[in-house]
C-alpha cells in the first residue's frame, strides 16, 4: 500500500475571506428580527404609564356627583341639560379651577319578581352601585326611580330632617319620610333642562327633559360615620339650594 505525503515545503494561501458589508436596511432588519419582542414590551409599557399619569393626574374630577337609579338609563341629552342646569348652584369643590357637575346612572331593578329584567345589567348595575355606596363613594344626591326598593336593599338614605336611622338597615326606616318628589322640589322643576331626541340611541322619540325627571324621587345619603362629613358638604349645600320651599307628598 502506497502512502501519499505531502512535501514540508508545500505552502498554503491561509488568508480569510474579507468580512461581508451588510446594508443598513440589512443591519436593520437582523437587529429587528431578535429585538422586536423587547420594542413591543418596551411601548406597551410606555402606553400604560402615559394612560396611568393621563388618568391620576390630568383627569377632570367632578366638584359633585349626582346619581340615577332606575330600571333604564336616562336618555344622553336629559343627562348633560341637567348636569349644565346644576352646575351654576354648585362651587369648585376640589380646587382644579372648574365647576363639574357628573349625573352617573345605575341600572337596577329592585323588582325581584320581574322576571324580564336583563340579568347582565342587572349585575353590572348591582356591582358598580355597591361600589359607590361603599365608603369611599363621592355620591351624596340620588335621584330614584324606586325609593322603597333602594332604600330595602341599600339602607343607604338619611331622613328628611338631616337624621339618620339607628341602624342603616333597620326594617323600620320609612322611606316616605326619606325623599321628595322631583315635582315636590320648585327649584328642580323650575330648572330650564329644554328637550332629548331619542331615549336611546336605536330610537327617534322626544320630548322633554322635565317630563322623564317628573317621576322620579330625590334622595340623599344617609351619614353614620363623621369623619364623612367633610366629603359631603358641599353637596349638603347644594341639596338644601335644590329643594328650598320642598312639601314632600310621596307619603300620599
Amino acid at each position: 500500500m502506497a502512502w501519499v505525503t505531502k512535501d514540508s515545503t508545500e505552502t498554503y494561501n491561509q488568508t480569510p475571506e474579507p468580512p461581508r458589508e451588510y446594508t443598513k436596511k440589512e443591519k436593520a432588519a437582523n437587529w429587528w428580527h431578535y429585538h422586536w419582542m423587547a420594542v413591543v414590551v418596551a411601548v406597551l409599557v410606555v402606553v400604560f404609564g402615559v394612560w396611568i399619569i393621563k388618568d391620576t393626574v390630568f383627569q377632570t374630577r367632578p366638584d359633585v356627583q349626582v346619581a340615577y337609579v332606575g330600571t333604564s338609563d336616562l336618555p344622553t341629552d336629559t343627562v348633560t341639560a341637567l348636569q349644565d342646569a346644576l352646575t351654576p348652584f354648585c362651587s369648585d369643590l376640589n380646587g382644579d379651577g372648574k365647576v363639574v357637575v357628573q349625573v352617573d346612572s345605575y341600572t337596577v331593578d329592585f323588582d325581584a319578581a320581574n322576571e324580564s329584567t336583563d340579568a347582565y345589567y342587572q349585575m353590572a348595575g348591582v356591582t358598580r352601585l355597591s361600589a359607590e355606596l361603599s365608603s369611599g363613594g363621592k355620591t351624596y344626591i340620588f335621584l330614584l326611580e324606586d325609593p322603597e326598593g333602594f332604600e330595602a336593599q341599600t339602607g343607604a338614605l338619611q331622613y328628611l330632617d338631616g337624621t339618620v336611622p339607628d341602624d342603616p338597615e333597620t326594617p323600620d326606616a320609612d322611606w316616605r319620610e326619606m325623599v321628595y318628589r322631583w315635582t315636590d322640589c320648585p327649584v328642580l322643576t323650575g330648572l330650564d333642562l329644554g328637550s332629548y331626541e331619542g331615549l336611546t340611541l336605536m330610537d327617534d322619540v322626544t320630548g322633554t327633559n322635565q317630563s322623564v325627571l317628573a317621576h322620579l324621587y330625590v334622595g340623599r345619603r344617609g351619614v353614620w360615620d363623621e369623619k364623612q362629613v367633610p366629603t359631603y358638604e358641599g353637596c349638603a349645600e347644594l341639596w338644601d339650594t335644590l329643594t328650598a320651599g320642598a312639601v314632600s307628598t310621596a307619603a300620599e
